[in-house]
């Protein structure tokens, strides 16, 4: 496994729109799983990293002793809640921004991991959250298009890229 660089906006390809997974991403998956561990991440999706692939990796327990990544192959929302909550949200691709998100307060995840096994599960509170982030990355969408246009802009005039 190696690190991988992350992308820093406003790089193009974190705009684009990635294509379905096929073939073996285990070696990908682990130098992602890496990566996003040693910038201390709770998640870090494919573009990130300049793979325009439908992938992402997430571990939302490791900070507080409790390992529990999950590889998200072709990951899709099949169901969610119709109640938004708003929570501040983060991103290793625009690093030092912390913005106020609304997110579906639960959501129920449809994905095959790395070894080709199918899954789904309800995601409740930050897993929730942290899935819907990633997967705006595979959609080509970044915290800043989740914002209204005044917030977006004082954000954006404040980030150092």
């Amino acid at each position: 496994m190696s690190l991988r660089p992350i992308l820093r906006w406003p790089d193009p390809r974190l705009s684009e729109t990635c294509a379905p997974v096929t073939g073996d991403i285990r070696e990908l998956s682990g130098d992602m799983l890496e990566t996003m561990y040693a910038a201390r991440g709770r998640g870090l999706a494919a573009p990130q990293i300049g793979v325009l692939r439908r992938l992402f990796v997430m571990d939302v327990g490791w900070k507080e002793g409790t390992p529990t990544p999950l590889i998200c192959v072709n990951p899709e929302i099949v169901d969610r809640s119709e109640r938004q909550i708003r929570g501040p949200e983060g991103c290793l691709s625009i690093p030092g921004v912390t913005a106020q998100v609304m997110r579906a307060e639960w959501i129920v995840l449809r994905w095959t991991d790395a070894g080709g096994t199918g899954h789904q599960a309800q995601l409740d509170g930050f897993a929730a959250i942290c899935a819907q982030h990633e997967l705006d990355h595979l959609d080509g969408i970044v915290t800043f298009d989740r914002l209204e246009p005044a917030i977006r802009a004082e954000l954006e005039a404040d980030y150092a890229g």
